[in-house]
């Protein structure tokens, strides 16, 4: 970066498809050096991550920035007056006072600039600081995962639920899936996994039953169809915190989809808000844990083993309605685990894939 000279507007465009390391430096430099700073998202229709999403993660990692968007369907040709004149159309659109500094590290930076009117100001062209690209991540996220900020990571995160009914293993076999992928080390070491909080809010329910009546079981507790939907948007809110922090896959042992059957369970019936935030949240593979092979085991929180078989026909009904990508694991603990281990690898294997932006003629 050339010089110390402050500005009283400066521009920072590009893609950000998706934004990373090399992107948040970039910006963070221009912010350091401007009075106010408009950041200029600009997306094709062709692309695969929406703009509105884009615009979002800028906004949250810089929120001291004017992060605005802009589509831009026009073909990219360095060599057009005529197609320049094009993109600025839309980039004035979007930007339309005056830019005094246009912050790049692009070829194209200095006739941007000059098309502005406003300064150029290269930020480390060579990527020296920050070797990555955005078309790097596109073609390898995991292996570009350091240079992803959470909101992205989120995203990108393969989230993985187990889930069933009452003592057949969920708990078991989302700890140990997490801890098999911690142990390959690398990006894994950091693979998360989420508790049920349905068990906790439970706990917490029994709990206050016996300070007011020391001999209450859990036969005295009872739930109103209220109190799911909370469950459900704490489940829901846990699991986005660790998707932001962990590896690019992440374990959870049930999920706001999961609390909807419980709620069919107590409650008699289906809940709309619990339902409505299970749709906010995709997940990439649910894994189903029959009842069939796993003793039931009374902790004190459970109902008994006759309720077993009609939960896990509902949760497979219902997974199998709403179109989910799942697989039922049978077995013992160790035959459980390779299966899940496998679909797993097989889920991860399949990449991630973007579409390709425009291309350019530079």
């Amino acid at each position: 970066m050339s010089g110390t000279r402050r500005y009283a507007h400066g521009l920072v465009l590009g893609k950000f498809y998706p934004p990373h390391a090399g992107h948040h430096h970039l910006v963070r430099t221009a912010e350091e050096r401007c009075e106010r700073l408009t950041v200029l998202v600009c997306a094709a229709s062709v692309e695969s991550v929406p703009l509105a999403d884009r615009v979002a993660w800028m906004r949250e990692a810089h929120p001291g920035a004017e992060v605005v968007g802009a589509v831009d369907d026009i073909p990219v040709d360095l060599h057009d007056p005529a197609i320049w004149e094009a993109h600025m159309a839309v980039f004035r659109a979007a930007v339309p006072g005056r830019v005094d500094a246009v912050f790049t590290s692009e070829e194209y930076g200095t006739e941007l600039a000059r098309r502005f009117g406003a300064e150029e100001v290269c930020v480390d062209p060579g990527r020296t600081r920050f070797p990555v690209s955005g078309t790097a991540v596109r073609a390898d996220p995991v292996g570009n995962w350091e240079f992803l900020g959470p909101a992205v990571r989120a995203a990108l995160t393969r989230r993985i639920v187990v889930l069933g009914a009452e003592s057949t293993g969920t708990t078991t076999l989302s700890q140990a899936l997490a801890a098999h992928y911690r142990a390959r080390g690398g990006v894994w070491a950091g693979t998360g996994w989420v508790a049920e909080y349905g068990r906790t809010y439970s706990e917490e329910k029994l709990a206050a039953a016996q300070a007011a009546n020391p001999s209450a079981t859990w036969e005295d507790v009872s739930f109103s169809s209220e109190e799911f939907p909370l469950i459900a948007r704490l489940q829901d809110a846990e699991e986005e915190r660790a998707a932001r922090a962990g590896s690019p896959v992440l374990f959870c042992d049930t999920d706001s989809f999961a609390t909807g059957i419980w709620h069919e369970r107590y409650m008699g019936g289906r809940s709309e808000e619990v339902e409505k935030t299970a749709g906010l949240t995709h997940r990439d593979l649910y894994l189903l844990t029959d009842h069939a092979d796993v003793p039931f085991e009374d902790d004190g929180l459970r109902d008994g083993p006759h309720l077993r078989p009609w939960m896990t026909d509902r949760f497979h009904e219902e997974l199998t309605r709403t179109g989910r990508r799942f697989l039922t694991v049978r077995g013992d603990r160790e035959t459980r685990l390779k299966t899940a281990v496998a679909a797993v690898d097989e889920l991860l294997a399949e990449g991630r894939h973007f579409a390709d932006p425009l291309p350019e003629n530079r």
